[in-house]
C-alpha cells in the first residue's frame, strides 16, 4: 500500500486483467430483511439499539416482500441478492424463515447471500441446504484496531463464524470498513488478515464509512479518497481471484474516485437505491456511469 500511487495502480490493473474480464462488473442488490434493535455496539452502525440515530426498526419482512424486492432487483440487472438482518445471531425460528427466503430467491435464478450475524453450530448447514451461495460476515478492520470500534464481540468470534461457513461449503463474502479513524497500517492489516484466510474470500466488500449522526464514529475525520483507492488496489493484488466490491459510501464518492476504484481492480458494486439503512446511488445513475466508463454488467 506504500508504493507510489501509479505503481500500485499498475500492479493492481495488471493483476485484475490476468484473472478477470477487464471491463465487466458484477451487480449485487442488498436489502434489510430485519432492521434495527441490534444489541451490539459497533461504532459505525445506525442499527445498534443503544444509539439514537433515527433509524426506524422493523421486524422480519414477509416472504412475499422479499420475493417482490428480489424480482425488482433481477429486472434491473442484479445477479446476486443479499439479505441482511440486524441480529447478534439468528435464533432457530429466525433461521427457518430465512431458509424459506433463500429458497424462494434462489428459485428466481439469482445468486443468494445472507448476513445474519454470528452463527451457531449447524446453522450454516441449514443455510447451505436451502441453497445459500454466499454468507457475508465482515472483519471490519485489523485485529489491532478492532477494539476501538467494537467491544461486544471479539475478532475470534468473527473468525469462528467464517470457519462454520467454510465448513458448510458456502462461499465467503468478507471485507471491512475504512475511514473509521484507522491508520494506513491498520488498513493494510485488514487486507493482510483477509488475504491470509485459507482460502481467501470469494467476495471482498470494501466499505467507506458512512457517518450517521448518533453513532460514536460520527464526526470522524474524513479519509483521503486516494487512501480508499489504495485499499481497493491492495485487495485486488493480494486476492486476485476475488470479486472486490465497492460497497457502502459510494454515494458520497465522485465519479472520478469510483473510476479510479474500477481501475484499481474493483469489479462488483451494490446496485440499487438503498443499502441496509443508508442511501446508495440510483440504479439509473449507476448504469450511466458504467456506460460512461465502458463497463458492462457481468
Amino acid at each position: 500500500m506504500d508504493l507510489p500511487f501509479g505503481d500500485l495502480m499498475y500492479r493492481a490493473q495488471e493483476t485484475h486483467r490476468q484473472y478477470h474480464e477487464a471491463n465487466a462488473v458484477q451487480l449485487s442488490t442488498l436489502i434489510s430483511v430485519k432492521t434495527g434493535g441490534c444489541p451490539e455496539d459497533c461504532g459505525y452502525c445506525p442499527q445498534a439499539a443503544r444509539y439514537h440515530t433515527g433509524v426506524e426498526g422493523h421486524g422480519l419482512l414477509s416472504l412475499e416482500e422479499v420475493v417482490e424486492s428480489a424480482c425488482a432487483a433481477k429486472a434491473r440487472g442484479a445477479t446476486r441478492f443479499c439479505m441482511g438482518a440486524a441480529w447478534r445471531g439468528p435464533k432457530q425460528r429466525d433461521l427457518e424463515q430465512m431458509t424459506r427466503m433463500v429458497r424462494a430467491v434462489k428459485g428466481l435464478g439469482l445468486e443468494t447471500c445472507a448476513t445474519l450475524g454470528m452463527l451457531k453450530a449447524g446453522q450454516a448447514e441449514q443455510l447451505k441446504e436451502a441453497g445459500l451461495d454466499y454468507y457475508n460476515h465482515n472483519l471490519d478492520t485489523s485485529p489491532e484496531y478492532y477494539g476501538e470500534v467494537i467491544t461486544t464481540r471479539g475478532y475470534e468470534d468473527r473468525l469462528a463464524t467464517l470457519e462454520k461457513v467454510r465448513g458448510a461449503g458456502i462461499n465467503v463474502c468478507c471485507g471491512g470498513i475504512v475511514g473509521m479513524g484507522e491508520s494506513r497500517s491498520a488498513r493494510a492489516g485488514l487486507i493482510a488478515q483477509l488475504a491470509n484466510l485459507d482460502p481467501y474470500p470469494e467476495s471482498v466488500p470494501i466499505n467507506h464509512l458512512v457517518q450517521v449522526e448518533g453513532t460514536p464514529l460520527h464526526g470522524t475525520a474524513e479519509l483521503d479518497p486516494l487512501e480508499f483507492v489504495r485499499t481497493v488496489a491492495a485487495a485486488r493484488i493480494t486476492m486476485p481471484r476475488a470479486l472486490v466490491r465497492l460497497s457502502a459510501g459510494r454515494r458520497e464518492m465522485s465519479e472520478a474516485v469510483q473510476a479510479l476504484c474500477f481501475l484499481a481492480g474493483a469489479n462488483s458494486i451494490f446496485y440499487g437505491d438503498k443499502l441496509l439503512t443508508t442511501e446508495n446511488p440510483e440504479a439509473a445513475q449507476d448504469r450511466a456511469l458504467l456506460d460512461k466508463l465502458g463497463l458492462r454488467p457481468m
